[in-house]
């Protein structure tokens, strides 16, 4: 099954280490990442950066940039502007639409603040004995989210095809 996770750290830096150890899990076959994309929220910014992680790990170059868009315009939802919220609202919205439970989402635009980073993966087959010695290691909060294969087919279908 597809799972889309996000790992969350304490720190606006916490997310490069965390790309460094997912180029690494991908290198041992420990997991096949579909898409990834990184958000860094500097303490005293307005907004986070997002940005498509563009090296072998994603699979998909491209897309990710919008995912990682549809996902920042979520997470800046409650402190955007009128129009920017607007925005951002219907980006949240088409995002329910794909079938990703509520929960998740709620849990991620709470716990993706400023002086936060985070990675966002959308990955399957994870091989969970060398995946997790990583995670325990690393400062990362994992929230995971499987997503059905028509919340895939929906996410799919909202982003285009690959390029």
């Amino acid at each position: 099954m597809t799972a889309l996770t996000v790992w969350r750290y304490p720190t606006p830096f916490g997310a490069d280490r965390g790309e460094l150890h997912l180029k690494q899990l991908v290198e041992q076959d420990a997991l096949v990442v579909h898409d990834a994309a990184s958000v860094v929220w500097m303490p005293d910014a307005e907004a986070p950066k997002v940005r498509h992680l563009r090296h072998d790990t994603a699979r998909s170059a491209g897309r990710g940039a919008l995912w990682g868009g549809l996902v920042g315009m979520l997470v800046l939802n409650p402190v955007a502007g009128a129009a920017a919220g607007a925005a951002a609202s219907a980006a949240a919205h088409r995002l329910r639409s794909t079938g990703i439970d509520e929960e998740f989402l709620s849990t991620v635009q709470e716990q993706l603040v400023p002086g936060t980073s985070a990675l966002i993966v959308i990955s399957s087959d994870a091989r969970e004995e060398l995946v997790g010695p990583i995670l325990a290691r690393s400062e990362a909060t994992l929230i995971a989210a499987d997503l059905p294969e028509e919340a895939r087919r929906r996410l799919d279908d909202l982003l285009g095809p690959p390029p």
